[in-house]
């Protein structure tokens, strides 16, 4: 908070029963709405770990496999769909382009478009670009490749992605907070989101994103209020909303073996290196990062929305579990800020791991 964070919610379970809830708010968002540990939270790409979790229960069903080609499973949508397979999808080694670097889906992350839209859309954005490399050589982050997984699901199951995440996930753990949103805020108690205002933005711009980026929404100093953008671009690849005690049950019965059996749960945790240069470092599975900490190794996803950051966290066999929820993503650019939540990340991993911390 002192980094300048708008507010920041955080929960640590030691695998032992003891639970650690902390929650701070800065004292001009608390106009809004005050923040509490049980706020509803737009998980970004955490959701990819669940999209994950259906796809390989389908796979243990022998519904789908991994081998599959994108052609199969959606005909004609996918230039080049008969070289890429599902696990491609899943781990992000496909090649397709990232729609959220598409002008048009920015324009509607940030607030600046109003339009609705639809997950065959989303797809039809990622794949009018050209892929950035053959099938299968890299790595390479990609939301499109979520939007497709997506849309496998329902065309498997002829369901949609949202009474998938409830039948076979949320209501079986008893996730009465979770569910897919592709709309502005529906609950009074998901917390509010803040984005810096355009003046402040421009300073810590990450590289790669456009020059002149703002979001759109209510005044509120030197932040906007993103609560109420349409996340309609987010769908499979992001649009999960939570809360800090319901993603660590899912963390928990995904990495204890109660929603998958063990050959699928190995081959989600079987990875690719996120850095080529760095093979024993972050790896990336099935929708499920592998993240190595001086203290030791946790896994987990981390995700984005317009005014919302998470990282969700759990040791390996599924007893310890790390969620720390912050109301805003540029806001963490800010080199003081980054920083804190990075040793705020490292602090929470090791009490969970048992291992001495950071020093202050």
């Amino acid at each position: 908070m002192d980094a300048g964070a708008p507010g920041v919610v955080v929960r640590v379970e030691d695998g032992h029963g003891r639970v650690t809830e902390i929650v701070r708010q800065a004292a001009w968002a608390r106009a809004d709405a005050g923040l509490a540990v049980a706020d509803q939270f737009r998980m970004g790409s955490n959701t990819k770990t669940m999209v994950a979790t259906l796809v390989l229960q389908l796979v243990a069903e022998h519904r789908v496999n991994l081998t599959d080609t994108v052609e199969k499973w959606l005909p004609g949508q996918v230039p080049g769909g008969r070289a890429i397979t599902v696990r491609m999808l899943l781990d992000h080694t496909s090649g397709l382009f990232d729609i959220t670097h598409d002008p048009a889906v920015l324009a509607a992350f940030l607030g600046q478009d109003a339009h609705q839209w639809t997950p065959r859309e989303l797809l039809a954005a990622g794949v009018r670009h050209a892929p950035l490399f053959p099938p299968g050589r890299q790595f390479s982050y990609s939301n499109t490749n979520y939007i497709a997984l997506g849309l496998i699901l329902e065309r498997a199951t002829g369901r949609s992605l949202g009474t998938l995440v409830q039948q076979r996930i949320a209501r079986p753990l008893g996730l009465t907070h979770t569910y897919l949103a592709d709309s502005p805020a529906t609950s009074s108690r998901q917390a509010h989101g803040y984005e810096p205002d355009a003046a402040h933005l421009a300073l810590y711009l990450p590289p790669g994103v456009p020059a002149g980026t703002s979001f759109a929404g209510p005044a509120r100093g030197a932040w906007v209020d993103t609560t109420a953008i349409n996340h309609s671009t987010l769908w499979a690849a992001g649009g999960i909303v939570s809360t800090a005690a319901d993603w660590a049950r899912f963390d928990r019965a995904l990495l204890s073996g109660r929603l998958l059996p063990a050959a699928q749960l190995e081959e989600m945790k079987a990875t690719v290196p996120e850095d080529p240069k760095d093979p024993s470092g972050n790896g990336y599975g099935l929708g499920l990062r592998k993240v190595v900490f001086p203290c030791g190794t946790v896994w987990g996803h981390d995700g984005q929305a317009a005014g919302y950051s998470s990282v969700a966290y759990t040791d390996a066999a599924g007893r310890g579990t790390v969620t720390i929820l912050v109301p805003t993503i540029f806001g963490l650019a800010a080199p003081a800020a980054g920083a804190a939540e990075q040793a705020l990340e490292q602090a929470a991993v090791c009490t969970v791991l048992g291992e001495p911390g950071p020093r202050a």
